[in-house]
């Protein structure tokens, strides 16, 4: 498993901005936008391994992880 599968990633349209927009909540600030859901998703996994990369690289330690504590589920009772 690689180490980026711990950490949720998000892809939501933006009425807002008029596109998809993607993000890691607990990992990283900001993330990527485009118009397509699925080239979203795929920059936002690059992204995501590149921050870990980074934390690496610079000795520091990794944020908790966000998957694998029931979110799915948890956002799918809310509906």
């Amino acid at each position: 498993m690689k180490e980026s599968a711990r950490y949720a990633k998000f892809v939501e349209w933006s009425e807002e901005d008029q596109c998809f927009v993607g993000s890691a909540p607990g990992l990283l600030y900001g993330g990527c936008h485009g118009l397509d859901e699925v080239e979203v998703f795929a920059e936002l996994c690059r992204i995501v391994d590149e921050a870990i990369e980074l934390y690496h690289r610079e000795g520091k330690p990794l944020p908790p992880p966000t998957a694998g504590r029931g979110l799915a589920n948890t956002l799918q009772h809310m509906i």
